[in-house]
């Protein structure tokens, strides 16, 4: 799995830290960093809390092209 550098750029947009999209979602920090690099596969629930937060699609944030 590659690196999700949209979440990342969707997060930096809203001004939000790892922590606090995490806090807003109920995971902890260190999944939303494993999310982000790629290194954690996340269920389509978690996949679509993460989108509500940020306010994006799922094919925003997790579409593989």
């Amino acid at each position: 799995m590659a690196k999700n550098l949209r979440i990342k750029a969707a997060r930096a947009a809203k001004d939000m830290s790892q922590k606090e999209v995490a806090e807003a979602i109920g995971i902890t920090r260190q999944t939303m960093n494993a999310i982000e690099n790629g290194d954690y596969n996340p269920s389509l629930k978690l996949c679509i809390a993460v989108c509500k937060v940020l306010d994006k699609t799922l094919d925003e944030l997790f579409w593989e092209e």
